[in-house]
């Protein structure tokens, strides 16, 4: 097989996150974007010590496990949806296959895997979505939406994205027409210039208040007054609380502020979980399904187990959930989290909920640990995508807590720290998912270690 050459073949299965397997002539080649049984035609395009890769052209034949028809207009171009044409119960088995296939030869030794818990909703479950301005094609007309699968240039008009409340759509329309009425140029990341950027939205599944972050450049001015007035005056479920302009003339294509204006309202949101009140700010993080994270959170909590006068770790600790949900019965809590707007967030979000056992500092973990002077009973762990720091799993190991509880948004990264904490003395005593993203890729892991001194201490004591 050379670069370059067109197949056809069939994929037998889909590895973690996507990486689609079609066996031909003899040899694999990994394809993404694919289901489990499709025929597809795609063209190498990598050759790498051996592994072959290829890019998906086109679906020649359906898959047995397409039993559904879209129920949005951009599927399967849209990058934001993988398997909304598979049955639920569908893509539970193949994300919860995925990750014991992960996880298994890697443990090599007995755990207890709870399969997969699924999402309360299957549909308009996000409650926050960064949505892109572009075109489709390029010099088309304006679009505000998602990109397209493999690309990160060209962006679908996600007009009836079924993954948010239709209120989010209701915004995105307004929104679009108002700009492309007036012909607005958006921020052509190559070339740096333009205006638009992103429209990021977020929506509390319980209060239904809406938080409307325009974000843009400086190169252009708009009076914004009528589209305020055009929001506002929009038939929603919820409320907008607030309509925020972020100024954003960084080069390169992430959501930030350079500065923020309060178009109307506040800047920020309360959403209600397990009883919890929280305020949640424009870059603050928050699971982005509410309901999946009350199964998450709730799971989290029987894995960490009996706290009562125990000093506990949430390392990565966001807007302080789980830290408060830990701080119930714990002696302490203390919250290690690098973005200085969701601690302080978790600040307040604690001493609302009347919380005064919970103190959270700002910084990195790896920095942190080194200033920390109170010693852990446990250790929660939520870290970000890409994992723990290399140099952060050691000082975390060197603890000796008895029992450590990894949240992974990741499977690949939890993997690859696992190795880690396996050969310094942990044992993996129990693991389960949750699909908080459903028709994605992503799937959600947690995972109960327990030191191996203590699991010997247990069993000689039977």
């Amino acid at each position: 097989m050379k670069k370059g050459e067109i197949y056809q073949g069939w994929i037998d299965h889909v590895d973690f996150p996507n990486k689609g397997k079609v066996f031909v002539e003899e040899q694999t080649v990994t394809v993404k974007n694919g289901i489990p049984g499709q025929k597809i035609e795609f063209v190498i395009n990598k050759k790498r010590g051996g592994r072959l890769e290829g890019r998906l052209l086109k679906v020649l034949e359906k898959s047995p496990l397409e039993k559904r028809e879209p129920v949005c207009s951009i599927f399967p171009s849209c990058g934001g949806c993988m398997y909304q044409t598979m049955e639920y119960e569908e893509q539970l088995a193949m994300k919860e296959k995925q990750v014991k296939d992960l996880l298994d030869p890697l443990i090599g030794e007995p755990y207890e895997f709870e399969g997969i818990k699924r999402s309360p909703r299957e549909f308009g479950y996000r409650n926050k979505m960064e949505f892109s301005f572009g075109d489709e094609y390029k010099d088309g007309p304006l679009s505000l939406g998602l990109h397209k699968k493999g690309s990160t240039y060209d962006v679908l008009t996600a007009a009836d994205c079924k993954l948010v409340h239709e209120d989010m759509t209701k915004i995105l329309v307004c929104v679009w027409k108002f700009f492309k009425e007036r012909n607005a140029s958006y921020y052509k990341k190559m070339q740096h210039v333009g205006y638009l950027r992103h429209l990021l939205l977020r929506r509390a599944d319980t209060t239904g208040e809406i938080l409307v972050n325009l974000v843009t450049t400086t190169q252009e001015e708009y009076d914004l007054a009528p589209l305020i007035e055009a929001l506002l005056a929009l038939p929603l479920e919820g409320k907008i609380v607030g309509i925020l302009h972020i100024l954003n003339d960084s080069l390169s294509d992430v959501v930030q502020s350079d500065e923020t204006r309060i178009l109307y309202g506040q800047d920020y949101f309360y959403e209600e979980l397990l009883g919890l009140k929280f305020k949640i700010t424009p870059f603050s993080f928050f699971q982005p399904n509410s309901k999946a994270a009350e199964v998450l959170y709730s799971t989290v909590r029987e894995y960490i187990g009996d706290t009562r006068d125990k000093v506990v770790f949430d390392l990565y600790s966001g807007t302080g959930t789980i830290a408060q949900i830990a701080a119930a019965v714990a002696d302490k809590v203390i919250g290690v989290e690098i973005v200085e707007e969701a601690v302080v967030a978790a600040r307040e979000n604690a001493a609302r909920n009347g919380i005064t056992n919970c103190e959270f500092i700002a910084g990195d973990v790896l920095k942190v640990l080194d200033e920390i002077t109170d010693k852990p009973d446990l250790i929660i762990l939520d870290p970000p995508r890409d994992g723990i720091h290399p140099k952060a799993l050691p000082k975390i190991i060197d603890y000796g807590v008895e029992r450590i509880v990894y949240i992974s948004c990741k499977p690949t990264s939890l993997a690859r720290d696992l190795e880690m904490f396996l050969g310094r003395g942990y044992h993996v005593e129990k693991v389960v998912c949750v699909d908080q993203f459903v028709h994605t890729v992503h799937v959600e892991t947690i995972c109960k270690l327990v030191r191996k001194s203590v699991v010997l201490e247990e069993h000689i004591a039977i």
